[in-house]
């Protein structure tokens, strides 16, 4: 299982209202059906992209947001577009995160998929460092306009996602189905939860593919939602109103049809840490639910019908595990194989073996750096708790060996 090294929760808010023409997408030579290869990072799904017909570019699936998002500005003036509106994005207490641009009439393709007269938020610096948390080249995020067109299937195992037409799409056998409400262009679902203290509830959840995270709960959503004893406090996130702070702990279970997910990974987040309120007008919700459960699934999304099907995966029984290491690493460099430690969690494994902000990792086990990817060094530090973990890292130039047990602090 992967460790996250940063957990990205997406919420754009409604208050930015885009407007672009007609959307467009549909599938190429009058195909009912298209399967397009996708890449898992983090439990995020990225798609292949090319912006008018010209610039190829890899971006996040996320059903969290309403119109698509280019994270750099550089790519937008390459196609030299026009922009109709200028944003100041601002964090909790109004200070200016990044400034963002509207453009419009933007052509997006993906491989047998065609989309025209599209809207695009253009951020002017690439304020979310997407490429450098998940290790990746990655430019954007794709959402609601690829979900309202189609039934949407993502395959996290076989690393697939299939995009059908609605009358084409029929319920396959050992899939489930729960019904799905979609408001302001998301979708909920209603879930049975047992929390730690033992406090049942059906909890109102964003289905929020653009979270890398397993469950998150909001403690001001509802007076039986409590934060349990055993929690460490971490940087959870960071969406466009800024970083999110909170809780990580556990529930004991939660229900996804007849599937029972126990000793799920909960992120509590503080209730001024973010932007994004728990009530938006009349819509409301609990929390959401991310890509470390949903990776656990195919998962079937049905937005005309409001339905949302799944079948359980052989990942299904993996134990949840939250960052064991207590790391926090940015790839760097062209190649992104330059892999800095940017935190250290609080009384974690790697505190206490001596790793400081600022080291950089040159060797995990004896294998060298610049022969691993960021999703290869997350799977050594979130393997299983007991696990020794060797580094050689350079620190201020010097070359320093350090060793830690993996340990499960929750």
């Amino acid at each position: 299982m992967v460790w996250r090294s940063l957990v990205f929760i997406f919420y754009f808010f409604g208050a930015i209202n885009l407007h672009g023409q007609h959307l467009g997408f549909r599938l190429t030579n009058g195909k009912k059906r298209v399967q397009i290869p996708i890449e898992v990072y983090n439990n995020l799904v990225i798609v292949p992209v090319v912006l008018n017909d010209a610039l190829p570019l890899k971006f996040i699936l996320d059903t969290g947001v309403r119109t698509a998002i280019l994270t750099q500005k550089t790519f937008s003036d390459i196609l030299n577009l026009t922009y109709s509106r200028r944003y100041t994005i601002s964090g909790p207490g109004g200070n200016k995160l990044v400034d963002a641009y509207v453009t419009n009439n933007v052509t997006i393709d993906l491989p047998g998929v065609n989309g025209r007269g599209h809207a695009m938020l253009v951020l002017a610096e690439d304020y979310l460092e997407l490429r450098n948390y998940l290790g990746t080249d990655v430019h954007g995020i794709l959402g609601y306009e690829l979900f309202s067109r189609f039934i949407v299937e993502i395959d996290y195992q076989k690393k697939l996602l299939t995009l059908m037409t609605p009358d084409r799409f029929r319920k396959r056998a050992k899939f489930q189905m729960i019904p799905m409400i979609i408001e302001d262009t998301k979708p909920y679902v209603f879930v049975p939860l047992v929390l730690k203290d033992g406090t049942t509830m059906e909890a109102k959840l964003l289905m929020d593919s653009g979270a890398s995270h397993g469950l998150m709960l909001e403690t001001t959503s509802d007076k039986r939602i409590k934060v349990p004893e055993k929690t460490v406090s971490s940087l959870l996130g960071r969406g466009l109103g800024g970083d999110i702070y909170g809780k990580v702990g556990r529930i004991k279970s939660l229900t996804l049809g007849t599937n029972i997910l126990e000793n799920v990974i909960a992120n509590f987040p503080d209730p001024n840490s973010y932007t994004d309120s728990i009530k938006i007008g009349n819509i409301f919700r609990n929390g959401a639910i991310g890509g470390e459960v949903m990776s656990r699934f195919t998962i079937v999304f049905n937005f005309p019908k409001e339905r949302l099907y799944f079948r359980k995966n052989s990942s299904f029984n993996n134990s949840f595990y939250y960052n064991l290491s207590g790391i926090t690493i940015k790839a760097k460099g062209s190649a992104l194989n330059i892999f800095e430690v940017t935190e250290v969690r609080e009384e974690s494994a790697s505190q206490k073996g001596g790793i400081l902000p600022g080291d950089q990792i040159l060797s995990v086990n004896g294998i060298a750096a610049k022969n691993l990817d960021l999703n290869s060094v997350n799977g050594f530090f979130n393997s299983k708790p007991g696990r020794k973990i060797r580094l050689e890292i350079s620190r201020k130039g010097e070359r320093i060996k350090k060793e830690f047990l993996l340990q499960d602090q929750i």
